[in-house]
Formats: C-alpha cells, sequence, structure tokens
C-alpha cells in the first residue's frame, strides 16, 4: 500500500532547550489527523543532492479527542550539528509547509491494562509522547485511580523540555509524580522531587513491582536498554515493558 502523504503548514514555534525546537503545524489539506497519544508521524523530504529520505517525530499534542481540520499538530525536533534534517527546520519559518505522513506506531496506552501504577521514563525529546498522553492519564486516574510516575533524564535544567507542563499537571492530579532527574547539574533551587543521577539509577527509589507496574521507555538506546535490565530483575514481565527508541539521525 503507499504512504500516502499530506502537507503540513507550520502555524508557531519556540526553542523548548538550546538544541531542541518545538512546532506546531496545521494540516493543510482540509482532513483530521486521528491519532492515538503515544504515535508518530514521518516528515519527508530530500537531501541536497535530491535523494529522498524521511525522519519520524513523535506528537507531543496534548489531545483527548479527533484532531479536526487545521487544529495544531505539535512535534518537538532535535537539532544536530550537520543533520539535513536540522537543516530543514532551522530554515523553516511559519507559513511554509513540509510533507508528512502517519501517524504510526504502538507506543500507546492500551485500554484492556489493569496497572495499579504507570512508570513513565523517558531521555531527552523521548518524553514527547508522554505529553501527549496526559489527558488520557488524567482519565484513568479518575477512572481507576492508576498512579503515574513520570521520570525525566536530562544533563541540565535548559534541557528540561516541557517541564513546565508536567509540574502543572502535577500540581493539578495528586495520583501524579514528576521527577526530573540530572545527571550533570542541578537547578539552583530544586523541586523536592528533582534527583541527581541517571533514571535507572533512580528508578530504585520507586520500588518497581511486577504486582501492579507498567513501565514506558523512550528515548535513549542505552537508557532503554539499561532501565529494561533493572525492570526485568524486578520481575516484571516483557510485556509490561513497553519500548521505544530515539536514535539521532543526520
Amino acid at each position: 500500500m503507499a504512504i500516502v502523504q499530506f502537507p503540513l503548514r507550520l502555524v508557531a514555534s519556540r526553542m523548548l532547550a538550546p538544541t531542541v525546537r518545538h512546532l506546531a503545524f496545521a494540516r493543510d489539506d482540509g482532513q483530521p489527523l486521528d491519532f492515538i497519544p503515544g504515535q508518530f508521524v514521518q516528515v519527508h523530504f530530500n537531501y541536497p543532492d535530491g535523494t529522498p529520505t524521511k525522519r519520524s517525530y513523535s506528537l507531543a499534542t496534548m489531545h483527548d479527542h479527533a484532531m479536526g481540520p487545521g487544529e495544531a499538530i505539535e512535534i518537538a525536533v532535535s537539532y544536530v550539528a550537520g543533520g539535513a534534517a536540522t537543516a530543514l527546520f532551522e530554515a523553516m519559518d511559519e507559513g511554509q509547509q513540509i510533507q508528512a505522513s502517519g501517524p504510526y506506531g504502538r507506543f500507546c496506552l492500551v485500554p484492556s491494562d489493569a496497572n495499579r501504577r504507570y512508570l513513565l521514563i523517558g531521555t531527552g525529546t523521548g518524553i514527547t509522547p508522554y505529553r501527549a498522553m496526559l489527558p488520557r492519564l488524567a482519565e484513568l486516574m479518575a477512572e481507576r485511580g492508576v498512579e503515574v510516575v513520570l521520570l525525566f533524564g536530562c544533563r541540565k535544567p535548559e534541557e528540561l523540555i516541557y517541564g513546565e507542563d508536567f509540574y502543572a499537571f502535577a500540581a493539578a492530579h495528586p495520583n501524579f509524580r514528576f521527577v526530573p532527574c540530572f545527571s550533570r547539574e542541578l537547578p539552583a533551587d530544586p523541586h523536592p522531587d528533582v534527583r541527581q543521577g541517571y533514571v535507572q539509577d533512580v528508578l530504585a527509589e520507586f520500588a518497581p513491582s511486577a504486582e501492579g507496574d507498567i513501565a514506558y521507555l523512550c528515548g535513549n538506546p542505552n537508557m532503554v536498554d539499561a532501565t529494561f535490565e533493572v525492570l526485568k530483575a524486578a520481575g516484571l514481565p516483557v510485556p509490561h515493558i513497553r519500548r521505544e527508541k530515539y536514535v539521532s539521525s543526520k
């Protein structure tokens, strides 16, 4: 089956971190984009020599309904030195178009889950799908009292992308804890839930349980692999450890 591409027009953007840009697009063909939080789109473009290529970006849109025509479709893009996609997005101004396809992927919350707690673990732009999941997590907390711990690993405070969204959500939902883990430098006035170190090391504090936990891992492949081993050692069955690795492509 041929991949159906559609045009996205940039309507707004801002820098989230020194090398991460948030971009909001409108679908320019008048069609809706019905996606499940956790899915991604692919952006299609050509290298300077004309060779076609594509890059995948998780949808960051905080969404609790089918997105109608014209509603913002949000992604976060990491800039990579010398990267072709980086050159594309750095040069992009509001009103310009790119071609995309999707949504794709199964890194999503599962309706049949009966767990007591979600452990959501991410590094860098691997935190993006969890932002999209927030409205559904709010419903699950209200419907069946599920608890959520979100551990976000980065090096320094300026790399805490979407931190304000997660802190605001935690303040409004007692069953949600946001735990930023900084490996190199702590904030000047850290929140009580801030930790120093890597997410896979901080995880032990939250006592992963085979009985009631389902874990999601997204981001740096080394982190995903290390955390997967920690969770397996804690007894979590492999189907309860859901993974998506982010590899920066040039």
